[in-house]
């Protein structure tokens, strides 16, 4: 039987240094800011600065955290097939933590022989991002969002399967309502006709322009161009600087990617 675990302040439930990196979180600093918020934000996004770079979009850990716990770090649930129970934000199970540590070195947060600690809202995404990131290259085949989604809710067997297209779907609109998306202006759009590219229309018939150089200033993308992360994925992409297009979800929607 698990012991009782219970968390009121960010301090009972953070260590130090994770803590001293949320602080400098601009939306955390905000007093009036509270865990149900702004907090998935911020350790996501520490996250996968941290760890998974160019790897983990911080936003799909968001909307699977909110899907699976509705973002709750006690969230517990138990499975009777397999027989197993899974704990905080990302709804990760012991043994997953364990074989994520032995098997495939993720070895930054420790579990050891306490379960209680996956309930750690920074162990616990952390874990998640590296299930996650397995998922992205199942099989040594690189992976769609949508297969990493679907397999993270019902398996790699059913990331295919009828049952887990209701989530991906609430998956979806769950992101799309994101603060960090909203924050750019990402908005939804219909599907592009044979002789588009860049440009779409919205509703009321004016041009929305789903380029990263329609929503960026040139300081800031030539910023952008200077990042040796965004040039090391660009270089791999093998694609020419220009007009960068954003990424587009399965119902054609941009977003901008990590």
């Amino acid at each position: 039987m698990m012991a009782t675990v219970s968390f009121k302040y960010w301090n009972d439930c953070v260590d130090p240094e994770d803590l001293d990196a949320m602080w400098i979180e601009p939306d955390v600093s905000r007093v009036d800011r509270c865990w149900r918020d702004e907090g998935i934000e911020a350790v996501a996004g520490i996250i996968v600065r941290r760890h998974f770079v160019s790897q983990i979009d911080s936003d799909m850990l968001c909307a699977i955290a909110e899907l699976e716990s509705d973002r709750q770090p006690l969230a517990t649930t138990y499975h009777k097939k397999p027989e197993e129970v899974k704990m905080g934000i990302m709804q990760i199970s012991p043994k997953t933590a364990e074989w994520l540590t032995r098997e495939l070195g993720y070895t930054a947060y420790q579990v050891a022989e306490n379960s209680n600690l996956l309930y750690e809202p920074f162990l616990n995404v952390y874990f998640g991002a590296a299930y996650l990131k397995w998922l992205s290259s199942f099989d040594q085949k690189e992976r769609s969002e949508e297969f990493m989604v679907r397999a993270y809710k019902g398996g790699t067997k059913k990331a295919t399967h009828k049952s887990t297209l209701s989530y991906w779907k609430k998956y979806l609109t769950v992101k799309e309502r994101l603060p960090s998306r909203k924050a750019f202006g990402v908005c939804p759009a219909p599907a592009p006709s044979a002789s588009a590219t860049a440009v779409s229309h919205n509703k009321g018939g004016g041009p929305t322009n789903t380029t990263w150089d329609s929503r960026t200033s040139s300081e800031d993308m030539e910023a952008m161009w200077n990042n040796p992360n965004v040039n090391k994925e660009w270089t791999t992409s093998g694609e020419k600087k220009g007009k960068v297009r954003l990424s587009h979800d399965m119902e054609n929607n941009p977003y901008l990617s990590a």
